[in-house]
């Protein structure tokens, strides 16, 4: 099943809810910004390594389905010129109210992060992209479609979820249980029972799969990309967490050729 669909309408709904990934950030983080003091994250919890970045003025970056009023503004209070795709409306809003409260310039592009066909190729210097894979089926296009559209040299920089996580039951974690439930690769709508997933649906909750760490690394690379680097992070939100790094994020560089 591709849920596209249901997840733009379950996105807007956390926005409404309050999730932690749709809060626009305060006034204080982008005047750092402007004073060039800014952080991101592409997981929870750890900062990107400013080594991941070239100088960031000037800089033509897509925030692939990153909406939510977070990184976006921080980059365009640091001096880049930013583009934001998002498949909620209310997410890419978030940037807006940014945007205008601090008079920023950010482009926002409502669309399927698979799809970025209205991007001729060479347009960024950089895309980042944060855990935003488990929302969608086909990781290769993503991969396909973000080389094209960077220039020779640009960067790719992804935040994932460790597939290792969807192996437990939710219901039990929440009771600080950890039971082995669901063979990988794993997807809300083929693992899950009816009534489970009608419990999603009344709480608004996006659906969710997972993905092989092949199709998560090894897809970057058959797509042309040079991996430069990966950290390793956690969540203090999430009980797995005491036992195994449950986000990790990577660094890749768009060669002038394929790979085969």
């Amino acid at each position: 099943m591709d849920y596209a669909e249901y997840n733009r309408a379950a996105w807007d709904q956390q926005v409404e809810q309050g999730n932690e990934w749709t809060i626009p950030v305060s006034k204080e983080i982008i005047a750092a910004a402007r004073d060039g003091d800014w952080h991101v994250v592409l997981t929870p919890q750890k900062h990107v390594p400013k080594s991941w970045f070239p100088s960031i003025a000037g800089l033509n970056i897509l925030g692939l389905a990153s909406g939510g009023g977070q990184q976006a503004p921080i980059f365009a209070a640091a001096g880049a010129r930013v583009t934001v795709l998002d498949n909620s409306p209310l997410q890419l809003e978030q940037d807006q109210l940014v945007a205008r409260r601090e008079g920023l310039s950010i482009t926002a592009v409502l669309g399927d992060m698979r799809d970025l066909s209205q991007f001729p190729p060479d347009s960024f210097d950089l895309i980042f992209n944060p855990c935003s894979m488990s929302f969608i089926s086909d990781t290769h296009r993503v991969f396909k479609e973000s080389y094209r559209v960077l220039k020779p040299g640009g960067r790719l920089l992804c935040g994932f979820t460790n597939p290792a996580r969807f192996i437990f039951d939710e219901d039990k974690l929440a009771q600080n249980e950890f039971h082995v439930r669901h063979k990988l690769p794993y997807s809300d709508t083929t693992h899950l029972t009816t009534s489970e997933l009608e419990k999603l649906r009344s709480t608004n909750e996006p659906f969710m799969r997972s993905h092989s760490l092949e199709d998560l690394i090894t897809g970057q690379l058959k797509s042309g990309f040079i991996l430069a680097d990966l950290f390793e992070d956690v969540s203090d939100n999430d009980p797995i967490s005491e036992f195994l790094p449950v986000y990790f994020a990577t660094l890749a560089i768009k060669t002038t050729q394929k790979s085969t």
